[in-house]
């Protein structure tokens, strides 16, 4: 390895982790609040990345159909489960939400995508395509759940990533796509050259991550979520509704997954289940942090990306297992020093 070859694993190494950090963000964010770990986080990805390639050769996607199935589970399961507590109010929001949503973005999806109208509306549609699906997924299998103990709402979340793998391969295919750069400039420094690609993954991240820090630091809503994050029956008892708060959680990470599936569709070829491995590394990042902080957690994602990329010059056949790796003496290390709380009944 010289200088030359170092430089650019370390520029695909820094480019992979800052979108290995957005996943990793959302990880933290959801267990935070609801104690979930959200192992269907890197669906959101390859959907939304899959959903812009289609858009981009003017195909309908078939995202709006599974947004229509999703929101159409989450209203019977809401009605199911609080069948004694419904009221108009309520009946009129589950059918805006969950029924007349997907509806209207079925319609609009396919009168916009044999137009090709853009990079820009392709990405707007995709991200409004695949941000409803969170706070519907949280409703279905997750809310019923909420006062289980963690190991019960890990088993859910795995039943959800195995289920949504096999609905994206039922609506995507098995075929891979990959979509257009942001930006198609490129510069040299040095040795070096720089993708204009690369210099909006950075941007992006980077404006992301400032406005979640302003999100959760300034608005109501985030406060709301931080007290959620402390304590949930703290929250509960002033007056913070932790349902809400879940739903706002999902929503928040499938956002974040969705962004971090435009950044990466111009990195890799995406499939159905490209999701998983990209999951999986954001939550190496998750753990590093001690899934409780964000900046630790942005720092080991970009550690996370370098690793991976120097991994992949070294051992090309090994680089998956030598990543996932470095969670085990973070885990050594935090079961020796880390104080131990016995769970409460």
């Amino acid at each position: 390895m010289d200088t030359t070859i170092f430089l650019f694993l370390l520029q695909d190494g820094i480019i992979n982790g800052a979108v290995y950090a957005l996943v990793a963000i959302a990880l933290v964010l959801v267990f935070a609040v609801t104690r979930v770990i959200c192992v269907p986080q890197g669906e959101f990805v390859a959907f939304a990345a899959l959903t812009v390639a289609a858009l981009e050769n003017g195909q309908m996607p078939s995202t709006p159909w599974l947004l229509l199935a999703l929101g159409v589970m989450a209203a019977v399961t809401e009605v199911a489960w609080h069948f004694r507590e419904i009221n108009l109010r309520r009946l009129i929001r589950i059918a805006l939400l969950d029924l007349a949503l997907p509806v209207a973005l079925l319609l609009l999806t396919q009168a916009l995508a044999p137009l090709k109208l853009g990079q820009t509306v392709d990405i707007l549609l995709a991200i409004s395509l695949i941000t409803p699906m969170g706070p519907m997924l949280y409703r279905i299998a997750f809310e019923p759940l909420a006062q289980s103990s963690p190991l019960v709402l890990l088993m859910a979340a795995f039943g959800v990533h195995f289920s949504l793998m096999g609905l994206g391969l039922l609506f995507f295919g098995p075929e891979g796509s990959g979509t257009k750069p942001l930006y198609d400039a490129s510069f040299s420094l040095g040795s070096l050259v720089v993708t204009g690609q690369s210099v909006a993954v950075l941007i992006i991240t980077a404006v992301l991550l400032v406005l979640f820090a302003l999100f959760f630091g300034r608005t109501l809503l985030g406060k709301a979520l931080r007290a959620c994050s402390s304590n949930r029956v703290g929250a509960r008892l002033v007056g913070i509704p932790t349902s809400i708060a879940g739903q706002f959680s999902f929503a928040i990470a499938a956002l974040l997954g969705a962004v971090s599936g435009v950044l990466i569709g111009p990195l890799m070829t995406v499939f159905y289940d490209s999701g998983f491995l990209i999951g999986l590394k954001g939550f190496v990042a998750a753990i590093i942090g001690g899934l409780v902080s964000y900046p630790l957690t942005v720092i080991a994602a970009l550690g996370v990306g370098v690793s991976e990329a120097l991994f992949s010059f070294w051992a090309s056949n090994f680089k998956e297992v030598l990543v996932f790796t470095l969670i085990i003496p973070v885990l050594a290390w935090r079961s020796i020093y880390a104080p131990h709380v016995e769970d409460r009944e």
